[in-house]
């Protein structure tokens, strides 16, 4: 789209004088004293003046021109006190043509503002921060124009990018008395702990701020003519989200895609972007600006409906600044350093799969969840990752020191030197640990009392199947098979499924691989598939209901497993199994795909066992029922422990309100084990809970024999199983797990005993 050539084509006269001010070398003081002649005397007006916050959260006067020199840094102000600290705490402009009658005006003899009446303040905001207040005023009683406004509001945002960038590589020289703009001081935050390990590096931003020098545009009509062009492809990206022919990967329902489109076409938000870009940003500079203004006032919003919008726009303003640069509106390939500790809001798997996982040391995200596919893959893949850490975006830069602690859920920003010191010691214990383990690898997992373990690895991509020999895995307990068709923008062809199935076959040998069907439904939309609109998705449309209500995708997939698996093992399961029948349904579309390459001539698996994922309470009171048609049980943990406490998994405020190690699912979970194992039916737990060792050792004591976890689960479990007398921890939680128990948990009891024994958890 191009603009009307009447359009004003060259930066108005105070960008001029702001981009002439940015040139020198100053100091950050330097450098205000520099902006505010250039504001006063570009706009026309008695009095500029720059407030800047403390540490102490305190406004201090920092420059001005046309006030008394002698107030600067000494005349201080909370935020919501006076107009310029209203200014502050609401993160909105106010223009006033006669400030000193409103209520709130807070007179300070020592500026020698008596004879101003006329009042435009706007907040110099940066990342959702409030770092000061940018104020004009004038002699005469008059309302600014809204173009003047606009004007303030863009210094004011230049200013915020240029001292912080002074002060970053300006040393003591760009320092202010007693102010720091930029984020230095240690940071201490508490997540969520999503994937497990500890590790140090630099911060990298998945998407970092424009810099400095890309703020002012250098003709206007240019960036005019750039952001449409961003806008319209921005747009067709989010229509063809909604009408499903090219999504990108998300965890978004359709309701959410319509959402997005929603804002796209917002007029609101389109025009604050023309208007910042015709005040004289860049197109970049602009997306910036207005996110900034939208998340100072979103984020103070109590109303979690409000904050949930701050998400939409945010990522929307990210895809404009990723279409802006030209880049694809999908995932590309990212530049790292070698200690990269990636920050991001949230991520999809695709984009997590981009970056180069030699030089990812670890991932901190504002948002996600433990079950999501990035947490996953990360666990696979041995990359520390802490969610949850609210607000930490607004405290990182680029190049900041980092540690992250995926143990207990801990990222320390720009450390002291005591917490790297304590950390560095827990590194290399851990270090030691890892070794011990590496040491074991070749090891049987078999408890003191002669108890025969299997130890299996959870996996679902090719990066997975070389840390089957490097942690010395008895096989794969379970291959998501859905994320091959979740990074992809198409559906897989029936080739390159069953090579993915085949290579996982070589990749263990004789060991047995384990593949569950497509899991779709709830949080795995597919990008080529049109998601249903669902009050409640983790119950609703989901897995084997979508396979048997729509059996051409399910029968396409196991086509492609049948193939995989000629001349060899081939294990199959299903998810989500709620009934007998269903069981029975599906392992009917099984038979017939293998009936039709029997029929065809082509080489059938040697051996077919074909099982059910126990993941619902009504499926595990019928266990010996499903037995009869099932060759073997996988107990999904975590899907089971989420319906039988009716706590979502996902949901941060009752995710951690139930311990698996309740004497009510640990009975359940019992029962599960004794029906399976008189009717000879071989069983496995599958689930977060069977990678960690003091969940495992009762995992072990209830009957199981089978596990399946994460990669990093693998050495500790054995470890902590090798100590084990089965039997004996069976004795001791039995009096506990009655119908008559009183308890609200069992770990106590287990750790007791596992000190008492010296088993390492």
């Amino acid at each position: 789209m191009t603009l009307d050539a009447n359009i004003k084509s060259t930066p108005p006269k105070l960008m001029q004088a702001i981009r002439q001010a940015m040139a020198g070398t100053e100091s950050v003081q330097e450098r205000l004293d520099d902006f505010v002649v250039a504001i006063q005397s570009s706009m026309k007006v008695k009095v500029a003046s720059i407030y800047l916050l403390r540490p102490g959260a305190e406004l201090e006067l920092s420059a001005t021109e046309g006030l008394k020199k002698s107030a600067v840094h000494k005349t201080r102000m909370k935020p919501g006190e006076g107009l310029v600290g209203h200014v502050a705490l609401t993160a909105r402009p106010l223009n006033l043509a006669d400030a000193p009658s409103h209520p709130l005006f807070s007179y300070r003899p020592e500026t020698g503002e008596d004879p101003f009446k006329s009042f435009l303040a706007v907040p110099i905001l940066r990342g959702g921060r409030t770092l000061g207040v940018l104020v004009v005023q004038s002699e005469r009683e008059r309302t600014f124009t809204e173009a003047e406004v606009e004007d303030l509001l863009t210094v004011a945002m230049v200013l915020a990018e240029i001292i912080i960038d002074d002060e970053r590589v300006g040393g003591k020289k760009a320092a202010l008395k007693g102010i720091t703009l930029a984020a230095v001081k240690p940071e201490r935050f508490e997540g969520k702990a999503f994937a497990p390990g500890l590790v140090r590096g630099s911060a990298h931003l998945h998407l970092p701020p424009v810099a400095p020098a890309n703020l002012l545009a250098e003709n206007i009509t240019v960036e005019q003519n750039r952001l449409e062009e961003g806008i319209t492809i921005l747009r067709a990206s989010v229509d063809a989200m909604v009408s499903g022919e090219a999504a990108s990967l998300s965890r978004a329902s359709k309701e959410i895609y319509e959402t997005y489109r929603m804002f796209a076409y917002d007029r609101k938000w389109v025009k604050r972007l023309r208007e910042a870009v015709s005040s004289g940003l860049t197109s970049e500079a602009a997306v910036e600006r207005v996110r900034n203004e939208h998340r100072a006032r979103l984020m103070k919003a109590k109303d979690p409906y409000l904050r949930a919008r701050l998400h939409d726009l945010e990522d929307l303003a990210n895809r404009l600044i990723r279409a802006l640069g030209g880049e694809q509106l999908g995932p590309g390939a990212r530049k790292l350093s070698d200690d990269a500790i990636l920050f991001a809001r949230e991520l999809g798997p695709a984009e997590l799969l981009d970056y180069d996982r030699k030089k990812l040391r670890g991932i901190v995200l504002e948002e996600g969840s433990a079950t999501s596919h990035a947490a996953i893959i990360c666990r696979a893949l041995g990359i520390p990752l802490v969610g949850r850490a609210d607000g930490i975006l607004d405290m990182i830069e680029t190049g900041d020191a980092v540690l992250v602690d995926g143990e207990s859920g801990v990222v320390h920003i720009r450390p002291l030197q005591s917490v790297e010191d304590s950390f560095d010691l827990r590194m290399n214990v851990k270090g030691e640990l890892a070794r011990a383990y590496e040491a074991l690898k070749f090891q049987p997992s078999v408890t003191k009392d002669g108890q025969e373990m299997s130890l299996q690895l959870n996996a679902g991509l090719l990066v997975d199947l070389p840390q089957l020999d490097q942690v010395g895995a008895d096989g794969i307990g379970l291959f998501r098979t859905e994320f091959q068709f979740m990074v992809s923008d198409f559906m897989p062809k029936l080739k390159e499924q069953t090579a993915l199935y085949q290579q996982a076959i070589d990749a263990a040998g004789t060991r047995p691989v384990t593949f569950r069907t497509l899991d779709l439904g709830g949080d795995k939309i597919l990008p080529y598939i049109d998601p249903v609109p669902e009050e409640n998705p983790a119950i609703g449309w989901r897995a084997i209901r979508i396979a048997l209500d729509r059996p051409g995708l399910m029968r396409y997939q196991l086509r492609a497993l049948v193939a995989a698996g000629a001349n060899r093992h081939l294990r199959v399961m299903f998810p989500m199994v709620t009934t007998v029948d269903e069981m029975i349904q599906a392992r009917a579309l099984f038979n017939r795909e293998v009936d039709r390459a029997s029929a065809l001539g082509l080489d059938l698996p040697k051996k077919i066992e074909v099982g059910v994922m126990l993941e619902t309470p009504s499926l595990a009171w019928q266990v010996s029922a499903v037995c009869d048609h099932a060759d073997f049980v996988s107990v999904g943990a975590n899907d089971l422990m989420q319906f039988f406490f009716a706590a979502d998994r996902d949901n941060a405020r009752v995710s951690d309100r139930y311990d698996p190690l309740h004497p009510a699912a640990l009975s359940v979970l019992k029962f599960i084990a004794d029906r399976c194992n008189m009717n000879n039916t071989p069983v496995s737990v599958c689930g977060e809970i069977a990678g960690r060792p003091l969940e495992a050792v009762t995992l072990a004591a209830l009957g199981f024999r089978t596990l399946s976890m994460p990669v990093t689960g693998i050495g500790p479990v054995k470890a902590a199983l090798l100590k084990l007398d089965a039997q004996d921890l069976a004795k001791e939680i039995a009096p506990h797990m009655s119908v008559e128990s009183r308890l609200s948990s069992l770990r106590e009891i287990v750790q007791d005993y596992c000190t008492r024994n010296a088993i390492p958890i």
